[in-house]
């Protein structure tokens, strides 16, 4: 008995497996596109949100009388199995194709067919019953429902990056907290600056993070514009007239997010602006989290012979040859993943540009650039998190010390003995290596109560 059955398209015939629920156009593209080895079904989000798309378009077929009651009820049924995350290892197209996603669209088009005539009672590719473009395609193209799909899935992917990236936040937030009377030199230009607390350091650290929940949500609305209806390049041939606009109803309805028609479908076809924004939106995040990453390594260097501020988890040997050696692994791995999100977000960039007349055809690798940077990101997000900044501690002698012994504290003084005064402190001080403490007593300038009272650490902070 064969494995496989004997399927047709435009090329001729081609043989598909029995059981796969795909057919003969996603075996094309399997046989075609060997290129990341990441897969639609690796991808849930995406695979549930076309999943969404198809089913608002099934319901909106329905309600303008061209779909049959008999099939839509199959075809909602199946739609619903796969946003229930059913299926999904039937969706194995490689995310970077040709053809501007017609693979991941038929894909979609030919399971959702196939599911459904199993449910009816027929074999699998008996398509004049359920047909993958005739009916689960009507009145779409894949020019519509392919970004409609990308668009969903950024949506709700955004939601899931914000909330790890919160946690991020709060762990951040707890160190400050648990950090706050832990006075240590602040640096400007890797020099002496100021005294600060390690706890203000940290604060900040959350402090830049959260400011990039609200770009993030705030950018991510830009996709409730989706051009459903337009079809293949917005004029909206082979649709109802009134398609766009309860399309998006349907699909605001079944996903509890605000989707609206774009206001001039021919544009928004091959428009691709909101990626392009959402992306750099990423990019920031990842050279924010990357600068927060070289702190963490430096702060801890050492132990001996470098700063020894903080102490970060030990999580592995660091040497094969140098015995005792620990490496900033979680540091370092999260730097390499924002290198990874900065590089995708110049690919997006160069992908948008690249639209050419009514459509964009390198959508697919835009699309793979924005998911794997969301994919990444979170899980650089809780590695970080878990590994990494919740079992920091601090070394406080160390950090009091620097404060002690460094010229830095000499910019407290200018208001009591002028700028010229204390340079002359601090100039004589890294000559001679006497502290800026001894020299101002030995040249008079203060008293010993007085410049007690000005250099205590905890007077040189800011009340805020």
């Amino acid at each position: 008995m064969s494995n496989y059955r004997i399927e047709s398209d435009l090329l001729g015939d081609l043989q598909v497996p029995k059981n796969a629920y795909y057919g003969v156009q996603t075996q094309r593209a399997i046989d075609n596109f060997h290129i990341t080895g990441s897969k639609m079904g690796d991808f849930p989000e995406f695979v549930k949100a076309i999943a969404f798309v198809k089913l608002a378009a099934a319901q909106t077929n329905y309600e303008f009388g061209l779909l049959p009651s008999q099939l839509l009820e199959p075809i909602s049924k199946v739609c619903q199995e796969i946003i229930d995350g059913k299926l999904h290892d039937q969706f194995p197209v490689d995310m970077i194709q040709g053809g501007a996603g017609t693979s991941v669209n038929m894909n979609a088009n030919e399971v959702i067919a196939n599911r459904a005539l199993e449910i009816m009672g027929y074999e699998r590719g008996d398509y004049q019953y359920c047909s993958p473009n005739d009916h689960i395609n009507q009145s779409q193209s894949t020019n519509d429902a392919y970004p409609t799909t990308i668009k969903l899935a950024i949506i709700r992917m955004n939601s899931s990056l914000v909330a790890h990236l919160q946690l991020l936040i709060d762990a951040f937030r707890a160190k400050g907290k648990e950090f706050a009377d832990v006075i240590k030199m602040g640096r400007t230009q890797l020099q002496d600056a100021v005294p600060m607390t390690l706890g203000q350091e940290f604060e900040a650290f959350a402090a830049t993070l959260e400011e990039e929940i609200a770009r993030l949500n705030n950018l991510s609305k830009l996709f409730l514009e989706i051009n459903m209806g337009g079809t293949a390049i917005g004029t909206g041939l082979n649709a109802p007239a009134n398609f766009p606009k309860i399309c998006a109803e349907k699909l605001a309805k079944i996903t509890g997010e605000d989707f609206v028609p774009a206001t001039n479908l021919v544009e928004a076809t091959p428009d691709t602006g909101s990626y392009v924004i959402y992306s750099s939106a990423l990019k920031r995040m990842a050279v924010k989290l990357s600068k927060i990453c070289n702190d963490l390594r430096l702060l801890s260097s050492g132990p001996r012979a470098g700063l020894n501020e903080i102490n970060l988890p030990p999580m592995q040997p660091g040497s094969s040859i140098m015995p005792g050696k620990v490496n900033p692994v979680i540091p370092e791995v999260v730097n390499q993943v924002c290198y990874k999100v900065i590089g995708n977000d110049l690919t997006v960039t160069f992908a948008a540009e690249a639209g050419q007349l009514q459509l964009n055809v390198m959508e697919p690798v835009l699309c793979q650039s924005i998911i794997e940077s969301i994919v990444f990101m979170e899980r650089a997000l809780d590695t970080l998190r878990e590994k990494c900044i919740v079992g920091i501690t601090a070394n406080k002698e160390v950090c009091l010390n620097m404060v002690k012994n460094s010229i830095g504290i000499v910019t407290a003084l200018n208001p009591h003995i002028g700028y010229k005064n204390s340079t002359k402190i601090a100039k004589e001080a890294l000559e001679t290596g006497k502290s800026v403490y001894d020299l101002v007593l030995e040249h008079n300038l203060l008293s010993k109560e007085k410049l007690d009272q000005i250099l205590d650490p905890k007077n040189m902070l800011s009340s805020q």
